[in-house]
């Protein structure tokens, strides 16, 4: 443990050049003294777990489903550089434009030029958490272009200014009487209510004069296939499918771990996503998107981009044990089983990605030294890795992160490695190295706190970062050989 708590901050970029410095202790204070928020998250977290146990019921098929999953997903790794190839080759063939972007700053430029090109000024936008990556609703607006979200939660939180504090269920912070009155100030003609029925209508009546209205839709992706250029996506609204039929120009933004190999990879993982993510054998709606609309056909865009985004994922993917990472399906299982995400909520990580998804997705992609403190935020209790249904390591990659953020800064593996590192924390552990491989320097040592350790004041280093929320330790009155001596055994 460092002898000094840690207040590495975590920079987030809003797409604009303007960054938010926050750290997570911090933010985790306030939100432990949240006791709505608490309770929100409480309860719906309880019901995801649930709904998730339901629709598992054998272990055993479970743990084969996983293991498919999980090989599915590791198979598109290994063969990645040449499956992009391949979804790009098959995409043209089908008539859908492909874009390459290494930055979201890149992706952002290329969505706006392909909106510009075509004299877009207002756009629909299905759940896309490749987009909130990018900060792109933001970007947009700042030239002269509305993006409206159509997906309910990220309706709600665009209403509220604020980013998903999930994944899957991007305002499940959120209770009914503060959705009530985010629509009675922002949707005309809206009464102040608390039935969920009437909430929905109300938005449904602005939705609907929105995808009629639109120049452009904007989706994800939840899964490409190499083999035929199809894109996939699932939801449960029909927004995604409105977003994606009605405007004449569709544009979906992908990162690239997204692919698969081949049609038949689809099924097995449409089978692990719903039941792990919110609790249904399947979404209402699964949309397989392969070409724009063809003659005689009486719906779809006449024109389809497709934007590929790497943003650190090919440094992500360079590594074998982090390469990982890049299995997630994006269902926040390990969210919704996270004890500590349960407690603090999503925006406590102040991220795109929070729960543990995020901890360990955020410091690759931006920086160990503006994400330092994230890897920190978990009790490593494998939770998540028991509930992922592709299989992450996530614990392993957190102890991994939390390795990388205090080496030398010559030896980075990951970006921003060794910004952890502190010369008193050094120090410390060199002397518990030494105390521990001499064993007359141990003896001596341990000695001397078990005769005098009771008059170290609390506030003094490396005291001072325990006892600032917990009691100080007492120091043993005898050491663990004086005490085997006492029972009559031999240490020598």
């Amino acid at each position: 443990m460092s002898a000094e708590p840690k207040t590495a901050a975590h920079v987030t970029n809003h797409g604009n050049g303007h960054v938010t410095v926050t750290n997570f202790a911090g933010r985790a204070h306030v939100a432990l003294n949240d006791k709505p928020l608490r309770a929100n998250f409480r309860r719906a977290m309880d019901g995801l777990m649930a709904k998730r146990a339901a629709q598992f019921p054998d272990p055993g098929d479970l743990a084969k489903l996983r293991a498919r999953g999980a090989a599915i997903k590791e198979r598109a790794l290994a063969r990645l550089p040449e499956l992009l190839e391949q979804l790009e080759a098959r995409c043209t063939e089908n008539g859908i434009k492909v874009h390459w972007a290494e930055t979201t700053g890149e992706a952002n430029r290329i969505v706006l030029d392909i909106f510009q090109g075509h004299g877009v000024r207002t756009v629909v936008k299905g759940k896309s958490m490749v987009s909130e990556e990018m900060h792109l609703n933001a970007f947009l607006g700042e030239h002269g272009i509305e993006a409206v979200e159509s997906d309910l939660g990220e309706y709600i939180i665009q209403l509220a200014g604020e980013m998903p504090s999930h994944i899957v269920m991007p305002c499940i912070h959120k209770n009914k009487m503060q959705i009530g009155q985010l629509f009675a100030e922002h949707i005309e003609g809206q009464r102040y209510t608390e039935d969920v029925d009437e909430l929905t209508a109300a938005a449904r009546r602005v939705m609907r004069a929105r995808f009629a209205e639109a120049d452009a839709g904007i989706s994800g992706v939840n899964f490409a296939v190499a083999e035929t250029g199809t894109l996939v996506l699932v939801e449960n609204e029909g927004n995604g499918r409105m977003s994606t039929t009605l405007p004449p120009l569709h544009v979906a933004v992908m990162g690239i771990e997204k692919l698969v190999e081949t049609m038949a990879d689809i099924p097995p993982l449409l089978a692990l996503l719903p039941r792990s993510a919110t609790g249904q054998p399947i979404t209402t709606y699964v949309n397989m998107i392969t070409s724009p609309r063809k003659p005689g056909e009486k719906d779809g865009p006449q024109e389809i981009h497709l934007v590929l985004l790497d943003n650190g994922r090919t440094r992500v993917y360079a590594d074998l044990e982090l390469r990982e990472t890049l299995r997630c399906i994006r269902c926040g299982a390990c969210m919704n089983h996270c004890p500590v995400y349960a407690r603090v909520g999503g925006h406590t990580y102040d991220a795109v990605y929070p729960g543990p998804i995020g901890k360990i997705l955020t410091p690759q992609i931006a920086g160990l030294d503006v994400a330092e403190d994230l890897p920190h935020a978990s009790s490593l209790c494998n939770a998540c890795v028991e509930v992922c249904p592709v299989k992450i390591p996530i614990a392993d990659i957190l102890v991994r992160l939390r390795r990388e953020s205090v080496r030398p800064s010559a030896s980075q593996a990951v970006k921003g490695g060794g910004s952890g590192w502190t010369l008193s924390e050094a120090s410390a552990w060199t002397g518990w190295k030494w105390l521990n491989a001499h064993p007359l320097l141990y003896r001596m040592g341990t000695g001397v706190l078990s005769a005098l350790g009771h008059l170290i004041p609390p506030s003094m280093p490396p005291l001072k970062a325990w006892t600032s929320v917990r009691t100080k330790p007492k120091f043993a009155a005898q050491t663990l050989h004086q005490l085997a001596r006492d029972k009559g055994f031999d240490d020598e």
